[in-house]
């Protein structure tokens, strides 16, 4: 299946306090359970003022129905094309 780098642009989200983290994980966990196991959510970096989330899903259209009904943003939805890292080098 599928792998996708969501950005998101979420002014000040470097500085959500992890309650409000919390929060927003548990809103986006509650989306994936209407939508089904199809979609899977990996992991997220935050940044100042962006949010880059790894998704497992079936299509695009699928991360983006994610964002739509959780209220995220998703200014820009890139399918993964390969995986490399150091020892892509060896």
């Amino acid at each position: 299946m599928p792998k996708y780098v969501i950005e998101r642009e979420i002014p000040g989200a470097g500085s959500l306090t992890p309650t409000e983290l919390q929060a927003i994980s548990q809103k986006s966990c509650g989306v994936l359970q209407e939508l089904g196991p199809s979609v899977q959510w990996v992991q997220s970096y935050v940044t100042d003022d962006k949010v880059y989330c790894v998704y497992i899903a079936p299509s695009e259209d699928a991360v983006r129905k994610h964002a739509e009904l959780g209220d995220f943003p998703a200014n820009r939805v890139s399918e993964v094309r390969a995986i490399i890292d150091p020892t892509t080098s060896e």
